[in-house]
């Protein structure tokens, strides 16, 4: 007989999702539910590894980072309407919240559909904000943090060098969000890390450890600056990194879109019928001796003379060359006069976009004081040190090629994230859809307390200046998104157990009796709503439908093709829930105390029944 279950009440266990996959795939490594290792290294192929000394990754506290990717969270998001722009419509997001514990809750509603990832971290360089995992209760940590709970002690700390443990704490801040976010990418997906010289080699080696060796692609010099500070001790810095990863093989190649610039070199002086078209060198840098089967005299039509080069052998065979020179690809120059020919390159034949390169200059991707204006511009002076410009975002989305992808950004800063997404939609007429997520680090700035606060503000005045820019003009066929939702992360809606209680009887009976109806005091119906929708995989962009029964919902996820209803009245009857006209797969979601046995069978037989 179906029977109800509960609602999810916390994320997804990491590791032991990760069992469940390796028991599908190789059954035999189990013994009475555990991994035997024995087995796994035999089953492998792997009889042991005999020498003392293998090449390992590791560091102080690493083992805890561990222990904290592993802990569930027990936190939710909770709307925040006032400080949102057109909540009800927009697609993109900002969440105010640590976020290891935003990354947990958004694992399940958002595994793999993120096409890139953007983040610029603290840069680890002593004086930056670390973040305080605490593996124990890392939201209690949070909440100490941004007093929503007493604390005893400073917790806003920075990295001191003079700790012992400098790149240690950095990387064990690092490891869990890195994890996760690796599991919201999309197969095809992109990661894109912003750092300087102080970690660039640890993060290199932390990246090859989760997303593997064969998925590095670029470690990009970025020039931030075009010139030098004289302040500098040693040697001025004017460039950073930007680290590429892919999520996995199934991206095997990627291009950059074709500039102005790019294709400056193409014209076609014999107006040949194919086009514009560039030239490229005939000549090996191979010798006659190495690739003697491409050494041969060609013909130069104009003088109908033969000519060989006399050293180095040409890059296409005797073959290849006669058909060139049939289709016109020959160029020997306007009157004939080259000594060896070169090959025509047509616009029209090559494949969209070009190769990447890993330098970028100032001039194509803007630098740090670009992007230090367009904040002033924005919001003042002296608000928010180092920004990156806008440009350099949109040159890395413009890579993706997916005019509907969602771009994350969890160290998301000043919000330059943001701006690129919402202004290269102007641009291309695209529908990128961005998630946000920012500490509220305080700043000492009475306007801005947080730097979750400059965020915010900064992305309400893009939307308002682009707003005005388009005043008077003709309406969109399609109309832009120039919105966005706020959440905020706070401690669930729903009662916690306390473990510590059960072996005290009259304490155990005290909880039991506190969790007959395990919605916290002074619970709101939307926050209950976003954490019942987050916890069972739907998106924070669910649609909310009234129906026409009194106290229920329907929530919609577009981008899943699927729903449930909901329903926190304190009473649920048959007769109320008769006009849904439930189906055996629908899914129902309501409180346990509003069932009597015969309401909770009925609906259990009659659909999927899940009860808070």
């Amino acid at each position: 007989m179906p029977k109800k279950q509960p609602v999810t009440k916390q994320t997804p266990s990491i590791s032991e999702e990760q069992l469940n996959q390796l028991r599908d795939i190789m059954p035999q490594v189990f013994t009475e539910g555990k991994v035997d290792f024995d087995k796994l290294h035999t089953s492998l192929g792997d009889f042991g590894n005999e020498n003392p000394e293998r090449y390992s990754f590791s560091w102080a506290g690493k083992r805890d980072a561990i222990r904290i990717l592993q802990t569930p969270s027990r936190a939710t998001l909770i709307p925040a309407r006032k400080e949102s722009v057109d909540f009800d419509k927009t697609q993109n997001i900002f969440i105010e919240g640590d976020n290891l514990e935003v990354l947990k809750l958004l694992y399940k509603p958002y595994f793999g559909q993120v096409k890139m990832i953007y983040i610029d971290p603290p840069y680890n360089t002593g004086n930056d904000f670390v973040y305080p995992d605490n593996f124990a209760d890392p939201l209690d940590t949070y909440l100490k943090l941004t007093g929503q709970k007493d604390s005893e002690g400073n917790l806003l700390t920075s990295n001191a060098e003079t700790g012992g443990r400098f790149h240690s704490t950095w990387l064990s801040m690092m490891y869990p969000r890195l994890f996760l976010a690796r599991q919201l990418l999309d197969e095809d997906g992109l990661i894109f890390i912003s750092i300087d010289d102080k970690e660039v080699h640890n993060l290199r080696l932390l990246m090859n450890e989760i997303f593997g060796e064969e998925n590095f692609i670029a470690n990009i010099t970025w020039e931030k600056r075009y010139t030098r500070n004289n302040d500098a001790k040693l040697m001025a810095s004017v460039i950073d990194y930007v680290m590429v990863y892919r999520k996995s093989e199934a991206l095997f190649k990627i291009r950059e879109a074709r500039n102005e610039k790019s294709d400056s070199i193409y014209s076609n002086p014999d107006n040949d019928p194919r086009g514009v078209w560039t030239s490229v060198s005939y000549v090996s840098q191979r010798t006659k001796s190495q690739r003697p089967n491409l050494s041969y005299k060609i013909k130069n039509p104009f003088t109908g003379k033969f000519t060989e080069h006399p050293t180095s052998a040409w890059k296409y065979s005797k073959e290849q060359n006669e058909i060139h020179a049939k289709e016109n690809r020959l160029f020997w120059g306007a009157d004939g006069s080259y000594q060896f020919p070169r090959l025509k390159r047509f616009l029209s034949e090559l494949e969209d976009g070009l190769v990447l390169v890993n330098l970028w200059n100032y001039k194509e991707t803007g630098t740090v004081d670009d992007g230090t204006k367009e904040v002033d511009a924005l919001l003042g002076k002296d608000v928010f040190d180092y920004p990156k410009p806008a440009s350099l975002l949109k040159r890395m989305m413009k890579i993706i090629q997916d005019k509907d992808a969602i771009i994350l950004d969890f160290f998301s800063g000043s919000a330059t994230t943001a701006q690129a997404v919402l202004e290269l939609n102007r641009e291309d007429g695209g529908n990128r859809k961005f998630i946000l997520v920012q500490l509220p680090e305080p700043t000492g700035n009475k306007e801005f307390p947080t730097i979750a606060e400059i965020g915010k503000e900064r992305i309400r005045r893009v939307i308002k200046k682009m707003k005005k820019e388009r005043e008077g003009q003709l309406k969109l066929e399609k109309p832009e998104d120039l919105g966005f939702k706020v959440f905020k992360l706070r401690e669930s809606n729903y009662k916690q157990w306390d473990e510590s209680e059960q072996k005290d009887p009259k304490a155990y009976a005290k909880q039991m009796e506190m969790l007959a109806d395990p919605l916290v005091r002074g619970w709101k119906e939307e926050d209950v709503l976003y954490e019942v929708a987050l916890k069972e995989g739907y998106g924070l962009n669910v649609v909310v439908e009234d129906t026409n029964i009194k106290g229920i919902q329907k929530v919609s996820d577009p981008d899943k093709e699927q729903s449930f209803y909901l329903c926190l009245a304190d009473t649920v009857k048959m007769k109320d829930v008769k006009p849904l006209n439930l189906k055996k797969d629908d899914l129902f979601i309501c409180r346990d105390i509003a069932l009597n046995d015969e309401t909770a069978a009925n609906l259990s037989l009659q659909c999927r029944l899940k009860t808070i």
